[in-house]
């Protein structure tokens, strides 16, 4: 065998086949891999010229180096990987077998009452009932005193109702005392979010979930403490006293309030006890309860315009977990008091679905995500850590809410109506509220705006017709809808479109609002925006079948202000700060949200934000389910009153959600001496977004539109064209839909009426007549033709209407800006509804093109 022996540093190659390094050699490629992992033949030369330790060794066994280097670092990486998927197959394995324990368990319990119960129904068919003494020995069933009996509110009180409160949600979270069954959907696996149950019959809501997160137990208590930081629902968490005790544990007596959804219902708001302390296997356990005026604890006074609402025993369960990490249980068990919210809402207060994924699933969210975080401590879009970016989608969440619900504690007050109560009016001009928009901008010259205006209003998207209705001056607006519109596909239409929607020279108005200089009411402008580019910040996705969570956080920039002399100290493009959430239409009754703010240019992290937006919640039939030709008295809907006594037999989230609230809310910053003006400019803004949103839910309703056209257009299409215009095999409306808005003929369906209107058209439609979905409903037909087309048109009516299709010639038609547009040749069918009965004509113009 022949080889090469290299002195001094150098290498030894051996028959040319490979080459064993020496130290020095391995540091120096070391080096340049950690620089370059995939060097170029030009940098692998350079290399062998500026070290000389290498110089005897070929470029080629130089690129086979670095080859193999890469397939290490790839196995080593994998090899990583499948050993953190096998620690959480083995933690999930660990909860899986505790779950199956839990409820074997739960079946015997079961099997055992079910016993009892036979005996004892038979016992009371035989025996002779004694009043001498009632109900002191049957089964136990009857106490002779209190669940809780009073206690002091001495340390010794608190530490028992404490001891109790452990005790109940130990039961809860891995016992057998509240009947959980899997929430729908929900598998477990190494990428699932965790185990997530709900209560099936008990009193009030309840949720649970177990999973494994890459954090230490008392980090996990940390975060989850601090429930602001992680619940966008929640307002603030007082803690109004500490006491510890001889176990080494703490108590605290907390206040906490909670934002309400809507403008629809008050806000929620809990006097609780926590308990944390460490169990003998080292677990670490926090857990929470209302304090009631039953037990004879401290008491807090009722707080003006909150509902006190009541929290059951719940907390978490944090063990540590093999090879680092944590084993956590989370139990949220609430009553929402749903009797004081209008019964059209109150499948928000009772079922435990929306409480699981509002808190429970949020709350797991939030540990993966910082344990994510802590992992790669990345730095994400325009050199933003995660943290800071997560910072300001809660600054955005939370500013939404605060104008939401408009506390008076924060400056909020209200103003007159202008004799229609459909849109709410509040002005705040508190320092506080105007701290953030008194900033000095890079200029140096600071904000003029000194009060700030918001603008909101609530309707009800359901199949109803329009009951305008009002009830202690909330207002319930119901769209006119001919079907419903699946909230994810309303909010990402307005998310990408829009200018369906929205007015440019508001939109420049509030952009002015918080920058430099005086800034006059909106009027007439030349310019436009040109363009809307979305620029991504940062997004979470959970991959979960029952609730497939998608948020985002992004800029957007319209482009194109400034083209008025008056804007001459603006920029000509505007910036927004956008949080977009639950806008997968996959996505199982997730609330979706579309809020944005105006930014400067500069995007501080501590930039002023007056978020505005929208939130539709979608509302599940519930018991309602079970009767499918109940009619839904409106107007009784808005009394708000008990309901009967309910438990939570959580309302069914398998699709099929009829109704939904959508609530509106803009905040304008604006000078003191304009509010009238200001408050006149929100309104008329306001009710034209209600509109749009009403026109644009109609066109774009699955239900509605796709279900219609593809029953009667594949029937044309496959008799006329002997191919298929769509296929419908396995496909569900959303689909279907979004087939026809991206085809690239122009589809359009005008309405039979004396006056026929367009109602729809898809994206190639509306480029074809130079029109936007909304502005597309006041288009008549007779304005897209010619006089041939028009009298071609009446000639083949009667055979569309009998035959059911027509063929149209070639010809000429004009865009509604009035330029002509040729096409190749057209079609028109009749559109049929569910009755069978002549709906709407559809129009398809083949091969089009602008003269």
């Amino acid at each position: 065998m022949m080889a090469m022996s290299c002195k001094d540093g150098k290498g030894i190659m051996d028959n040319g086949k490979y080459v064993r390094y020496t130290p020095e050699q391995v540091e120096a490629l070391e080096r340049l891999y950690h620089e370059c992992p995939k060097p170029s033949s030009i940098r692998r030369q350079q290399l062998i010229r500026e070290c000389p330790i290498l110089s005897n060794i070929e470029p080629k066994q130089i690129k086979v180096w670095f080859q193999n280097r890469r397939c290490r670092e790839k196995q080593r990486k994998e090899a990583s990987r499948l050993q953190a998927v096998n620690r959480k197959l083995t933690a999930m394995n660990k909860l899986l077998m505790e779950e199956n324990d839990r409820l074997q368990k739960q079946v015997s319990q079961l099997v055992y009452e079910n016993g009892y119960f036979r005996q004892h129904t038979q016992n009371t068919t035989l025996a002779t009932k004694d009043t001498s003494c009632e109900s002191v020995v049957t089964s136990g069933q009857h106490h002779l005193t209190p669940q809780h009996p009073p206690r002091d509110a001495s340390p010794a009180g608190l530490l028992s109702i404490a001891e109790e409160t452990l005790t109940e949600f130990l039961s809860k979270a891995t016992g057998t005392a509240v009947e959980w069954v899997q929430m729908p959907g929900m598998k477990p696996g190494p990428d699932s979010i965790g185990i997530v149950a709900i209560s099936h019959g008990c009193t009030g809501v309840a949720a649970r979930a177990c999973g494994l997160v890459g954090l230490e137990p008392t980090r996990v208590a940390e975060i989850l403490k601090d429930r602001p930081s992680w619940f966008r629902d929640c307002r603030a968490v007082d803690v109004l006293n500490v006491l510890p005790t001889a176990n080494g544990g703490t108590i605290e007596l907390l206040y906490m309030q909670l934002y309400a959804p809507t403008t629809l219902a008050p806000a929620r708001d809990f006097w609780l006890l926590r308990y944390t302390s460490v169990m003998e296997d080292g677990s670490l356990v926090v857990c929470e309860r209302s304090l009631k005026n039953t037990q004879n604890g401290p008491s807090m006074p009722p707080v003006q315009h909150f509902v006190r609402a009541e929290m059951l025993p719940s907390g978490y369960l944090i063990r540590p977990c093999e090879g680092g990490g944590s084993i956590i249980h989370i139990v949220d068990h609430m009553d929402l008091e749903p009797w004081s919210v209008p019964e059209v809402l109150r499948p928000l207060y009772e079922s435990s679905t929306v409480l699981a994924q509002k808190t429970t699933m949020a709350a797991l969210r939030q540990l993966r995500q910082i344990a994510q975080e802590v992992s790669q401590s990345n730095v994400t879009g325009w050199g933003r850590r995660p943290a800071a970016l997560r910072a300001l989608s809660q600054r955005l969440s939370r500013g939404f809410n605060e104008a939401l619900n408009g506390f008076t504690d924060e400056g909020w007050s209200m103003m007159g109506n202008d004799g229609i109560d459909d849109v709410t009016i509040l002005v705040n001009s508190s320092p506080e509220k105007l701290t953030g928009l008194n900033l000095s901008f890079a200029n140096g010259f600071p904000a003029v705006s000194n009060a700030v205006l918001c603008a909101k209003a609530s309707m009800l998207l359901q199949k109803a017709g329009l009951h305008p209705l009002v009830k202690n001056t909330k207002t319930l607006i119901v769209a006119q809808l001919v079907m419903n519109v699946p909230p994810a596909i309303l909010l990402r239409f307005l998310r990408e479109h829009r200018s369906e929607w929205a007015d440019n020279n508001i939109d420049a108005y509030s952009a002015a609002a918080v920058k430099v200089g005086p800034c006059s009411l909106p009027g007439s402008r030349v310019g436009s925006f040109g363009s809307q580019v979305i620029l991504p910040l940062a997004h979470t996705i959970e991959h979960e079948e029952a609730s497939n969570l998608f948020i985002f956080l992004e800029v957007i920039k319209l482009e194109g202000v400034g083209h008025c002399p008056e804007d001459a100290m603006m920029p000509r493009d505007m910036f927004l700060l956008q949080l977009c959430s639950g806008m997968d239409e996959n996505a199982v009754g997730t609330c979706a949200e579309l809020i944005f703010a105006p930014i400067d240019a500069s995007f501080a992290d501590d930039a002023p934000l007056l978020p505005s937006g929208f939130r539709i919640i979608p509302l599940d039939s519930g018991k309602e389910a079970s009767s499918p030709n109940r009619t839904l008295d409106l107007a009784s809907a808005l009394e708000i009153g008990p309901a009967g006594n309910r438990s939570s037999n959580d309302y069914s989230v398998n699709g099929g959600n009829t109704r939904s609230v959508m609530t509106i809310a803009f905040e304008f910053a604006f000078e003191s001496h304009l509010q009238e003006n200001v408050a006149s400019m929100a309104r008329q803004y306001v009710r034209s977004i209600i509109s749009s949103v009403q026109r644009v839910a109609l066109a774009l309703s699955p239900s509605h539109l796709s279900s219609m056209l593809l029953n009667t257009s594949s029937l044309f299409h496959r008799c006329y064209l002997g191919v298929e215009l769509l296929k419908s095999s396995g496909e569900g409306s959303e689909t279907i839909l979004k087939t026809l808005w991206h085809l690239s003929d122009a589809i359009m369906c005008c309405s039979l009426k004396a006056l026929p209107v367009f109602t729809f058209a898809n994206q190639a439609g509306l480029d074809m007549l130079e029109t936007t979905l909304v502005a597309l409903q006041d288009i008549t037909l007779e304005k897209i033709f010619d006089d041939h087309g028009r009298k071609t048109l009446c000639s083949e009516f009667p055979q569309i209407m009998q035959q059911g299709f027509a063929c149209l010639q070639g010809g000429i038609c004009l865009s509604s800006m009035g330029r002509p547009v040729s096409y190749e040749r057209a079609v028109a069918w009749k559109v049929l509804n569910e009755e069978e009965n002549a709906h709407c004509v559809c129009f398809m113009f083949m091969n089009w093109s602008f003269v």
